[in-house]
């Protein structure tokens, strides 16, 4: 989209940020949420209603979070990739984001899991490790190909302890473009889309 070059270079970040501020006031134990992320000049000049609706009555943020809702079907590890593959944003949006919650164990832990045979018990043993962190992670992707992500602590719920970067959560990154790859187009209509943005409410 032409934009795309138009935006500021923290547009993303501070997209991120905002996502992660609305789902953190919501507490924890939330299911993964998926957003779009549309240009909010674009969405001033064609949508004026829905813009004032999303809360984005200026151009102050250079992109509107537009929430899509819970992520349908599976979205443990193994199914994610699936899941967003099947994923086809239409031309209006730039670029979006997910925001999920899962046990991070350190790497000496995770070694003693490789014999584990059933996810179920895997999950219950990591949920049960007094060394595990529970951690909601933030994730965001332009169509041009603009990265950033975002991770808070349960252990450390502070807005000012909320770590941030372009390379914070590269595979989270690395699915998440799988919604922007052209062969998801033979897969569309199984996955959501924005055609509800008028329904939804901004972070």
């Amino acid at each position: 989209m032409d934009s795309v070059g138009t935006l500021p270079p923290d547009a993303l970040s501070r997209a991120v940020i905002e996502i992660e501020k609305h789902v953190s006031s919501a507490g924890w134990d939330q299911p993964a949420q998926l957003f779009a992320l549309v240009p909010t000049e674009e969405l001033l000049r064609a949508e004026p209603q829905l813009a004032a609706q999303l809360g984005a009555d200026d151009a102050s943020q250079p992109l509107t979070p537009v929430a899509q809702g819970e992520l349908p079907g599976g979205v443990e590890d193994e199914h994610l990739a699936d899941t967003l593959g099947r994923i086809e944003w239409p031309d209006g949006v730039t670029g979006c984001a997910l925001a999920i919650e899962r046990i991070v164990l350190p790497a000496a832990a995770e070694s003693g899991l490789d014999d584990v045979d059933s996810d179920a018990e895997l999950a219950r043993m990591a949920g049960s490790d007094p060394r595990r962190h529970e951690v909601r992670m933030v994730a965001a992707v332009l169509r041009a190909g603009g990265r950033f992500g975002a991770v808070r602590l349960r252990a450390h719920d502070e807005d000012s302890a909320v770590l941030t970067g372009v390379d914070l959560v590269p595979t989270l990154c690395e699915v998440l473009s799988l919604t922007f790859e052209p062969s998801a187009g033979s897969r569309s209509g199984e996955g959501p889309g924005v055609d509800g943005m008028s329904d939804e409410e901004k972070p």
